[in-house]
């Protein structure tokens, strides 16, 4: 699908350019040329605006750009400039956009790493990486490398004083030195490590030139102005946290209300009393709220756009969103990492209709769903989703091998098997790796866990093969419920009539517990056939 066919009356002029070598990409032609620019263009235009806004701090563009000036030439002064890799382990705080805006200001480059991960992870990022600098949390202290650990690092800074760290505040240069630096739009602006879902999470390199793309996109397609007020509940070191949530409101000059953690009560309370507008969240957490006790009784009627992303929503629960909050419209977006993020929108106005949909590709986005021999296939049929275009990462970090294999020709191989309509909304199948084979017969986990959703106590699912020595595999559903009563039985029979024989599970396994995920929200079905595995193993 050609890119611009289906967002192209945004009013935006197009041209295609070469960049990163041999690709040649459709872009906005009128555009901020990196990320720095597109953050300056919202100070310009709206200092006294609120920008920022966490717990009990409150902070303006002007403020923004103050602060963020400052801690620049705190790493200049430092000799800490272009090019230098910089770790964050934060939450949801001001400190992670200050980071984020102070490296674009100099060209440095941002290494976030997810605050639930153990030292080995942490170190095994900063290591990667090459990270000078790590910014840490008070409370994480102990999760920093050592210099055996990690030898690039020179500097530890603590949000707060922490034996062994600088104080934040003490690293910032509220002097008049040298506070910006010539960078180019194809310079590294963040390094995102995968979910590491199939394997070693790897090192997404992501240029300026990409994720103002992605920024913009987004804000069109969510038609974000200055007005809006998105609360971000979902970590920012995520690639949905930094890029999809906080990015587009940098480039509209909107408010980002962070919250340090998802709770549904809290969520929603802040919600109401910060007249949010947006936000972007997986379906688990909108479920949740749904599940929130006299949630009905709070002012939401500000809220205006809910985007949803890294799972497909339910019908059931689209509908039940409907009737809770009749201002609030529903958006699906589709993408990875290695795509730099969403790739597809899915206009809201078509939601209900087409809820087997994620949408159609963004305006600079191209979508191609392909064979396996990389012919692309005529609309309807089934393949994998292939996608290009200047929002589309532009390299593994110090991995030319995994580079060649999943890139070609500045085009990524998702792995997800999707078909295209006539329109060129693109409707998931699964995984290729999720696709479980029954005796021959192909089921879909993915169509399987919708059917499960309906189901009103169903809180979340997955659907996995389990080795059979007969069939090669069976479908195991393990689904996570709270409802008294709820059985495996009352399931299956609730089933029945939705679904094929062959394409019930063989296996339900009910459970109160949150299914594993990794830190971009995604079940982690990896985890859930290891755990099948092991229990064979012990029964042989």
């Amino acid at each position: 699908m050609g890119p611009g066919s289906d967002w192209g009356d945004v009013g935006l002029e197009l041209r295609r350019e070469a960049h990163f070598g041999d690709r040649v990409v459709t872009c906005f032609a009128d555009r901020p040329r990196t990320y720095h620019d597109m953050f300056m263009e919202a100070v310009r235009r709206y200092p006294d605006r609120e920008a920022l806004v966490c717990g009990s701090t409150r902070m303006t563009w002007r403020d923004v750009e103050y602060r963020s000036a400052a801690l620049a030439r705190g790493l200049l002064a430092r000799g800490l400039g272009h090019g230098t890799r910089i770790a964050l382990l934060l939450g949801n705080c001001v400190e992670f956009p200050l980071a984020l805006l102070a490296a674009a200001r100099i060209g440095a480059i941002v290494v976030p790493i997810n605050i639930r991960e153990q030292s080995p992870g942490v170190a095994r990022a900063v290591r990667s990486s090459g990270a000078s600098v790590i910014v840490h949390e008070a409370g994480l202290a102990d999760l920093v490398p050592n210099d055996t650990d990690a030898p690039s690092l020179k500097w530890r800074v603590s949000r707060e004083p922490v034996e062994s760290s600088i104080a934040f505040a003490d690293f910032v240069d509220e002097g008049d030195g040298p506070d910006i630096v010539e960078v180019n739009e194809e310079d590294t602006l963040l390094i995102l490590y995968t979910s590491g879902t199939t394997g070693t999470p790897k090192g997404v390199e992501f240029p300026h030139l990409g994720v103002v793309h992605s920024a913009m996109h987004s804000a069109i397609c969510a038609g974000l102005t200055c007005e809006d007020r998105s609360v971000i509940a979902i970590p920012l070191s995520f690639t949905g946290g930094v890029i999809s949530a906080f990015s587009p409101l940098v480039r509209c000059a909107g408010t980002a209300i962070l919250l340090p953690d998802f709770k549904a009560a809290a969520f929603l309370a802040t919600a109401a009393e910060e007249r949010m507008t947006h936000t972007l969240m997986v379906p688990t957490m909108y479920e949740l709220c749904l599940r929130q006790p006299d949630s009905e009784r709070l002012d939401l009627s500000q809220w205006r756009m809910g985007v949803f992303g890294a799972a497909p929503m339910p019908l059931a629960t689209i509908n039940r969103l409907a009737e809770r909050w009749p201002t609030l419209r529903l958006a699906n977006s589709y993408g990875a990492t290695e795509a730099g993020g969403p790739a597809v929108f899915m206009r809201s106005e078509e939601t209900v209709a087409h809820s087997d949909s994620v949408g159609r590709a963004f305006t600079c986005v191209s979508i191609a769903v392909m064979d396996e021999s990389g012919r692309e296939l005529p609309r309807g049929e089934t393949g994998e989703i292939w996608i290009a275009g200047p929002t589309v990462a532009s390299r593994f970090w110090n991995d030319p091998e995994g580079t060649s294999r999943e890139y070609r020709g500045g085009w990524w191989r998702s792995g997800d098997m999707a078909t295209m309509d006539p329109d060129g909304r693109i409707r998931l199948v699964d995984r290729k790796k999720d696709m479980i084979n029954r005796g021959g017969l192909k089921i879909s986990s993915t169509q399987v866990e919708d059917a499960i959703h309906e189901h009103p106590a169903v809180i979340e699912c997955a659907v996995v093969g389990r080795p059979d020595e007969v069939l090669g595999e069976r479908a195991h559903a393990f689904v996570r419920s709270n409802e008294p009563g709820f059985t495996a039985e009352s399931l299956k029979e609730f089933l029945r009539p939705k679904l094929a024989d062959y394409k019930l599970p063989d296996v339900i396994e009910v459970t109160r517990e949150p299914l594993p995920r990794n830190v971009n929200g995604k079940i982690l079905k990896r985890e859930l056939r290891a755990t099948l595995a092991y229990s064979q193993a012990k029964t042989m």
